[in-house]
C-alpha cells in the first residue's frame, strides 16, 4: 500500500513537471533575409542571424527551442525560409516534423553607417583611437507564425542604433561567428547585436510574460512610426 502511494506521489510530481514544461511556446527560427544592399551581408549572415537569436532565446529560459539544423531542412523541402509564408496545411506538416508551434521570420528591410570626422584622432602601436564618429541603424521585420493556424501572431518592427568614436586594430573576435566576426566591435555589430537583443526581449514579452512589459513596446512602436512619419512629407 504504502509503495502504491510513493508511486503514485512520484507520477504525479512528473506529470506536473511535464505539464509545467509544457507551458513554454514551441519556437524556431528560419533563416534571416535581407532586403538591403548592405555590405556586411554574405551568403550564410541569414543562417549565423538566426543561430545569433536562437540563443539569445535559448538563454531566456522562457521557450522550448527547435534546433535549426531540424528546422532547416523542413523549411528548405517546403520552399518556405525565403517566402516567409505557412499555409495552415503546410503549418500543421512543419509543427508536427519540427515540434515548433512557432515559427520566427526575420528580414532586415533598412540599414544605413555614418562616419564623419572628429578631429584629435591619435594612434599608437597600430591601434586607433577617435578621429572620427561612427554611426549605424539597422531595422527588422519580424513576423511570428503560428504552425497550427498559419496565422501571424506577432509582427513588429525592430531597430538597433549604434554609435561610437572609431576603434580600429587589435581588437579581439569573439561573439559573432563567420564573416560578421570582423563587425563584432563596431557600430554595425552593435546595431546587429541590439537589434537581436530586442527581438528576444519582445518575443518574451508578447509570448511569455504577458503583462505591463506591452505598454513600454507600444510605446517604442509609436515613438518609431512618429519618427518615420517626420522625415515624410505627407500632403
Amino acid at each position: 500500500m504504502r509503495t502504491a502511494r510513493i508511486v503514485f506521489i512520484a507520477a504525479t510530481l512528473i506529470c506536473a513537471t511535464m505539464a509545467f514544461g509544457s507551458d513554454k511556446p514551441s519556437i524556431g527560427v528560419a533563416e534571416f533575409t535581407n532586403d538591403t544592399h548592405a555590405s556586411w551581408w554574405y551568403s550564410d549572415v541569414g543562417r549565423d542571424l538566426a543561430s545569433m537569436l536562437t540563443n539569445e532565446l535559448a538563454a531566456t529560459e522562457n521557450f522550448k527551442i527547435v534546433e535549426r539544423a531540424k528546422l532547416g531542412k523542413v523549411l528548405e523541402e517546403q520552399d518556405l525560409a525565403e517566402a516567409g509564408r505557412v499555409s495552415k496545411k503546410t503549418g500543421a506538416k512543419i509543427g508536427k516534423l519540427t515540434g515548433a508551434q512557432y515559427l520566427v521570420y526575420a528580414t532586415v528591410t533598412a540599414f544605413d553607417t555614418n562616419t564623419a570626422g572628429t578631429g584629435g584622432g591619435i594612434g599608437f602601436r597600430g591601434i586607433s583611437l577617435g578621429g572620427k564618429k561612427e554611426e549605424a541603424y539597422l531595422a527588422i521585420d519580424l513576423r511570428v507564425v503560428d504552425t497550427t493556424t498559419g496565422e501571424i501572431e506577432f509582427t513588429r518592427t525592430v531597430e538597433g542604433r549604434a554609435t561610437s568614436y572609431g576603434v580600429s586594430g587589435g581588437l579581439s573576435r569573439g561573439g559573432f561567428s563567420g564573416g560578421l566576426s570582423k563587425y563584432e566591435k563596431t557600430p554595425t555589430g552593435k546595431a546587429i547585436r541590439g537589434a537581436i537583443i530586442e527581438i528576444t526581449d519582445y518575443l518574451s514579452c508578447a509570448m511569455v510574460e504577458k503583462d505591463d512589459c506591452m505598454d513600454a513596446y507600444k510605446a517604442k512602436e509609436k515613438s518609431r512610426r512618429d519618427k518615420s512619419k517626420s522625415t515624410l512629407k505627407i500632403e
